[in-house]
């Protein structure tokens, strides 16, 4: 069976990700973008917050493994993501381990991360730089872009020449 192929951004929060998702799919028209903020309004709809009635598992647990399933009948997806713990590490590892995947880090100096949290204003202060305590740390990528030192319009290039070398690795096999 011939999965989809993947292309998973992973950095911190306001990092540029979802940017670069979109700005791929305008040079990539046989992707999807599929975004763990996109799957949280999912599982919110689910939960009833209000009333702290949440559902018991991490909601990477559910996303990792919906991103199997589309790869499994042939959707390509850009995932755009942030590996922000161990849980999610070795959860993400585990279960895509295998499947045909372009691993992206997307980086960002950190006053420019602050400032875009600033900009947007629907993040918390400082996630970001939190978050660089632990992304990024100990992942190996097939290759890394700066969305603010290279430009998004470089990311993209750089990213689209990966992809049309056809070969995707087998991540984390």
């Amino acid at each position: 069976m011939k999965r989809g192929n993947i292309i998973f951004l992973n950095g911190v929060s306001s990092s540029g990700k979802t940017t670069l998702a979109k700005q791929l799919l305008k040079r990539l028209p046989d992707f999807y973008h599929y975004s763990i903020d996109d799957f949280d309004v999912v599982i919110e709809r689910m939960e009833d917050r209000d009333n702290d009635r949440l559902i018991p598992v991490e909601t990477e647990y559910f996303f990792h493994r919906t991103i199997t399933m589309f790869s499994d009948k042939a959707v390509n997806l850009i995932i755009d993501h942030v590996i922000h713990d161990e849980f999610i590490r070795s959860d993400c590892k585990a279960i895509l381990s295998g499947y045909p995947i372009l691993f992206v880090g997307v980086h960002c100096p950190t006053t420019e991360l602050e400032r875009r949290e600033k900009e947007r204003g629907d993040r918390r202060i400082g996630l970001s730089r939190s978050q660089l305590d632990f992304v990024h740390k100990e992942e190996i990528y097939d290759i890394e872009v700066d969305t603010f030192t290279n430009g998004l319009e470089n990311c993209v290039e750089r990213i689209v020449e990966k992809v049309q070398e056809k070969d995707f690795p087998k991540a984390w096999s």
